[in-house]
């Protein structure tokens, strides 16, 4: 549920900023998608983890904060989300801006780079704040959705800012628009890996409240 609401405001706006020139900005496109995901770590968090995001998912994983026989349901349960707010969109909205698919306005090159540099941003915070669980509590939704607002409007005009596979997949796997998924794929995993480096040297291992924050209670 939680992913299938950000894909619907990600790549919703995406299609209605074409159907409605002048009227939707970058502002607009990254808060749409921040606040959403905001919203669900307070209102899904103590259920499911709120992680929305396959790379969140595997993050935790290998943080041993999170099963990895957990890990294939998730995913499915993301991408299936993903995939039906991509049918929804398409049934609203048709090919409009290739069915709010992610598209990188730069080199392929350059757009890696630059998803892995916000993905990185994205899940040190997550992953931080998840270590901080008893302290901080539901209100990580708010530092979670602060920093997918700034990614939004830092990254936005040359990806999209996906940061999200599932995110990306749906739309993708919808409107048939498979030439630059995998930069949407590579970029956001591989800034998983530089991510859970640097939370390794700062945080070795996880604690528990990172496993509650992961699995969503106790």
């Amino acid at each position: 549920m939680g992913t299938f609401f950000l894909t619907l405001a990600g790549a919703g706006m995406e299609m209605v900023a074409v159907l409605y020139p002048g009227h939707i900005d970058r502002t607009m496109k990254a808060a749409a998608p921040a606040a959403v995901v905001a919203a669900m770590i307070y209102s899904i968090g103590d259920i499911s983890g709120a992680h929305l995001n396959p790379v969140v998912t595997t993050a935790f994983a290998v943080r041993r904060a999170f099963q990895w026989r957990c890990v294939p349901i998730y995913w499915l349960a993301q991408i299936s989300g993903a995939l039906l707010a991509g049918l929804i969109l398409r049934a609203l909205f048709g090919t409009i801006a290739s069915g709010g698919a992610s598209v990188a306005h730069i080199t392929h090159g350059r757009a890696v780079i630059i998803e892995v540099l916000v993905t990185t941003l994205l899940l040190f915070v997550i992953l931080n704040t998840a270590h901080k669980q008893s302290l901080i509590g539901t209100e990580a939704a708010l530092a979670v959705g602060a920093t997918l607002f700034a990614c939004g409007l830092l990254a936005g005009e040359w990806t999209t800012a996906s940061m999200n596979p599932a995110r990306s997949l749906g739309p993708a796997i919808v409107g048939g628009h498979f030439e630059d998924l995998w930069v949407f794929v590579v970029g956001p995993f591989a800034g998983c890996a530089v991510a859970l480096g640097v939370i390794t040297i700062l945080r070795p291992g996880a604690n528990d409240d990172e496993a509650k924050a992961a699995q969503g209670g106790d």
